[in-house]
């Protein structure tokens, strides 16, 4: 569950910001959040769906004033869902699949917006060893 994960060049990403609503406390989303995860991780995963790995980020109210422009300090309390698969159509069928669209429309309830954007990956890298 707290692995690292190993990601193939090519993969690609879908990044999830979800607001919640106001009152709604990131403790409250958890259970709902983790069931999701498991239902995509068990239901989905490799050749069952595409599904290569994820991860859960709360945002921790840091904005980089040496690597943004024009950043709104104090940003909106969120946090990401960010899942990398093998491709966008097998991301889309698990998501219109009602195993996932119940586990989701739970979580949705306590959001005030969700919005997930979909990247092709053009690079990765590590140090190189000397």
């Amino acid at each position: 569950m707290f692995d690292p994960i190993t990601l193939p060049f090519g993969a690609k990403m879908l990044f999830n910001t979800v607001k919640l609503k106001p009152g709604v406390s990131i403790d409250e989303v958890e259970l709902a959040v983790g069931e999701m995860c498991n239902v995509v991780k068990d239901t989905y995963g490799g050749d069952k769906g595409g599904f290569i790995a994820g991860q859960v980020f709360k945002f921790s109210g840091f904005v980089s004033a040496e690597g943004s422009l024009n950043a709104t300090p104090g940003a909106d309390e969120h946090y990401v869902i960010v899942t990398y698969w093998r491709s966008f159509d097998e991301h889309e069928k698990s998501h219109a699949d009602l195993t996932f669209a119940t586990k989701f429309a739970a979580l949705e309830k306590m959001c005030s917006e969700t919005k997930e954007l979909g990247y092709d990956m053009l690079w990765q890298g590590t140090p190189e060893s000397h």
